[in-house]
């Protein structure tokens, strides 16, 4: 059971890299534009500089700093349930694993920012035409793909009880 339990928390290691990864590139883009600030980068995607003080897509965004709390919370609780369920897996769900990491960063990631400056910073824009997906960063992309992870490992691996018939 060790044996499996150390492989299983070896990817709280994805876990840190896109942590890091996440911290770094908010820190890069704090320094390097002003509030509001957007820069092309394709004929699809800008850079863009913006605090979002709720959850994804600005949602709760103007409740009055309540939402903070509730926010960090909750990712907290989630991270820390993770974690206990990454720590009992075993070592054939490598899609559950990776998923399981990089929700647990990318809830941790936007914890950092809410505690560190109350808000969220937020920078990746892609738009078509004029329609702008709201603004989001690497914390959230680790949560999607995340979950995209979980979904996809739970549509291809077989049932348990696949082979029990009524």
């Amino acid at each position: 059971m060790m044996g499996a339990s150390s492989h299983s928390l070896r990817w709280l290691g994805l876990s840190a890299i896109m942590l890091i990864v996440d911290q770094l590139t908010k820190i890069w883009v704090a320094g390097s534009f002003t509030l509001y600030q957007s820069r092309p980068v394709t004929s699809f995607f800008n850079l863009v500089y913006v605090h979002n003080y709720g959850a994804a897509f600005s949602f709760l965004s103007r409740q009055g700093g309540w939402q903070r709390w509730l926010f960090s919370l909750l990712a907290v609780a989630v991270s820390l349930f993770l974690i206990g369920l990454l720590k009992r897996m075993r070592r054939s769900q490598p899609f559950t694993a990776a998923g399981y990491a990089l929700i647990i960063s990318g809830a941790l990631g936007n914890v950092i920012d809410r505690f560190v400056h109350g808000y969220v910073i937020d920078f990746l824009d892609f738009y078509w035409d004029h329609y702008h997906w709201p603004a989001f960063n690497i914390a959230d992309s680790c949560i999607c793909v995340g979950a995209a992870l979980l979904i996809w490992d739970s549509l291809t691996q077989p049932s348990k009880s696949s082979g029990e018939r009524s």
